[in-house]
């Protein structure tokens, strides 16, 4: 029988419990029995609920930055990449409430740590748009831009279409959110004369 890795255990219970309760209503009473552990075990490995909330993004960044990584073909075509890119994340997003918790507390009570957490997500997103912006721009697929003002507005697009949206309407399909990407990115909404 294979050794319980305790660390992992106390992991991935607190973000089930960030993810259902948020950050400031997770506590390491609620984060020990969810784990089934005592809550000296926690402390053993982290020495507060900061750090293992650091944790936790960590690992949720890094996954997205493999998603990202994954998706990316150096052979296909920006908006091609794009796309797969925005697929993936959107799967993943569905999968994993902690990012959605996260804004909703932070909406609702302004929590620092929750408003933090998510620049840190943001700012990868950013860093990775950026650098794939820049390389289709010098490569000649898209127009001369300034790749941190398109990345900033994409983010802002993606929250648009797939938060903000659902607040007083129907949520969009994953079909719809990459058609109006194109529609807005690629094609733009001018009307050709």
């Amino acid at each position: 029988m294979a050794p319980i890795d305790r660390r992992q255990q106390v992991i991935h219970a607190a973000a089930q419990s960030f993810a259902m309760f948020g950050y400031k209503a997770t506590t390491m009473d609620q984060v020990a029995k969810i784990a089934n552990v005592g809550k000296g075990t926690i402390y053993t490995f982290f020495t507060n609920k900061e750090q293992l909330f650091d944790q936790i993004l960590v690992e949720v960044i890094q996954e997205m930055k493999n998603i990202a990584h994954r998706e990316v073909r150096q052979e296909s075509a920006f908006f091609d990449n794009l796309f797969r890119v925005l697929d993936s994340l959107l799967e993943f997003r569905r999968d994993h409430d902690l990012l959605v918790k996260l804004s909703q507390e932070l909406k609702d009570f302004g929590t620092l740590q929750a408003k933090e957490g998510l620049d840190k997500v943001e700012k990868v997103i950013s860093d990775f748009l950026s650098k794939e912006l820049e390389k289709a721009r010098d490569s000649g697929e898209i127009r001369d831009c300034d790749p941190q003002v398109v990345a900033f507005m994409m983010i802002r697009l993606y929250i648009a279409l797939t938060s903000d949206w659902n607040k007083q309407h129907e949520p969009l399909s994953k079909e719809e959110i990459k058609n109006y990407f194109r529609l807005f990115l690629m094609e733009g909404i001018a009307a050709v004369m």
